[in-house]
C-alpha cells in the first residue's frame, strides 16, 4: 500500500510540474507608470495566465540599466529604446528586438518661448538639458544633422547640461530647453504652472530623427532555445492583447498601473493623462517591428558625425520570428 501511495504521490508531483506556468521576468526601462500599462494590464486581466505564463514585472529607475540587468541574467526580456540596444549590441551585448509595441516616438525638446527659440536653427548658442544613460543618442544625432557642435556654446555650438530625470533645469532657468516626453515631463512643466503658450516644443518625430522606443529585447543566444522562443511567442501575444486593451480603456488601464505602483508616488490624474498620450504612440502597431522604422533609426544613429552612436549597420539586431508566430 505504501508503494502505491508513493507512486501516486510521485505521479501527482510530475503532473503538477507539467502544468506549472512558465516563468518570465520582464525588466522595465523606468518606474511603474502608464508607459508600461500594456504589461500590467496583461497581468491584471489574466492574459498572461491564459498563455500559461507566470510573469514577474521588475520596475526600473534612475539606478537601473535594463541592458545590465538582462546581461546579468536578471531578466528574460527587457523594455529598452533601440539606440541604447543597438549601442550595447555593437559593444558586445547581443540584444535582439523581438517586438515593437511603440510605433511612434514621444521624445521632444521643450524650450522657453521668451528665449527667442522658434526653429531648430535657433538652438545654437543655447544651454540644452539632455538625458544620458543611453537616452542622449537621438539628441546627438539630431545636433549632428543640424551641424551644431555639442562641445560648448557658440554660433554653431550648444552647451549640453546633463539633465536628471526631472524638469528642474527649465523651471529654474538653468537651461533654455530640456528633454521631455510627450506623456510625462512636458506635463510636469505644465503642472508647475507654466502655460503651454510660454513654451516651444520640437518633437523628434517631426524633425526626422525619431528613433524607436520601448521595444522588447532578449539575448540572441536564447533564441536558439525552442522552449524560450515558445515562451516569448506567448508573452508577446498576451502583452499586445494588454496594449490594445489599454488603448481602448485608457482610464481603466491607468487605474491598473496605480494598483501596481508599490512606491505610491504616482497620481491618478497624471497616470490617466499619461495613458492617453501613450495610446497615441502604440496606436498603429500590432507588435511587429516595422522594418522602415528600424532603418530610419539606424540611419539616424549612424549620422552622429565624428562620434556616431553606432559605427556600422547592425546585423541580426531584430527578428520577426516571435511576432510572426504570436500574431498569426
Amino acid at each position: 500500500m505504501k508503494t502505491i501511495i508513493a507512486a501516486a504521490g510521485a505521479a501527482m508531483t510530475l503532473a503538477g510540474t507539467a502544468y506549472a506556468s512558465d516563468e518570465v521576468t520582464l525588466q522595465l526601462k523606468w518606474v511603474t507608470q502608464s508607459q508600461f500599462a500594456g504589461y500590467y494590464v496583461a497581468l491584471d486581466q489574466g492574459f498572461y495566465e491564459e498563455e500559461d505564463l507566470d510573469v514577474t514585472i521588475l520596475p526600473g529607475g534612475p539606478d537601473i540599466a535594463p541592458t545590465q540587468v538582462i546581461a546579468g541574467g536578471g531578466a528574460d526580456v527587457t523594455v529598452e529604446w533601440m539606440p541604447a540596444a543597438l549601442a550595447a549590441r555593437e559593444k558586445g551585448l547581443p540584444l535582439v528586438n523581438i517586438a515593437q509595441p511603440f510605433k511612434s516616438s514621444g521624445m521632444m525638446l521643450t524650450c522657453w518661448k521668451d528665449t527667442g527659440i522658434a526653429a531648430p536653427a535657433d538652438l545654437a548658442d543655447r544651454t540644452l538639458g539632455v538625458w544620458f544613460f543611453g537616452n542622449e543618442f537621438p539628441f546627438m544625432s539630431w545636433m549632428s544633422k543640424l551641424g551644431i557642435s555639442v562641445d560648448g556654446k557658440g554660433d554653431a555650438g550648444v552647451e549640453v547640461l546633463k539633465q536628471g530625470f526631472n524638469v528642474d533645469p527649465l523651471l529654474q532657468r538653468q537651461a533654455d530647453c530640456i528633454s521631455t516626453m510627450t506623456y510625462n515631463e512636458y506635463w510636469q512643466v505644465i503642472d508647475a504652472g507654466v502655460g503651454a503658450d510660454e513654451l516651444v516644443t520640437f518633437k523628434y518625430e517631426d524633425q526626422g530623427v525619431a528613433t524607436l522606443e520601448d521595444g522588447l529585447y532578449v539575448l540572441e543566444e536564447n533564441l536558439d532555445n525552442p522552449e524560450f522562443v515558445g515562451k516569448m511567442e506567448r508573452f508577446v501575444r498576451a502583452s499586445m492583447k494588454g496594449w490594445k486593451w489599454a488603448e481602448e480603456n485608457p482610464d481603466d488601464a491607468a487605474e491598473i498601473v496605480l494598483d501596481n505602483d508599490a512606491s505610491g508616488a504616482q497620481t491618478e490624474s497624471h497616470q490617466k493623462r499619461m495613458m492617453g498620450e501613450i495610446a497615441k504612440l502604440t496606436a498603429g502597431s500590432n507588435g511587429a517591428l516595422d522594418v522602415a522604422d528600424y532603418e530610419r533609426t539606424v540611419a539616424t544613429l549612424l549620422g552622429g558625425g565624428s562620434d556616431p552612436v553606432i559605427t556600422k549597420a547592425p546585423e541580426g539586431a531584430w527578428t520577426h520570428v516571435i511576432t510572426d508566430a504570436a500574431l498569426k
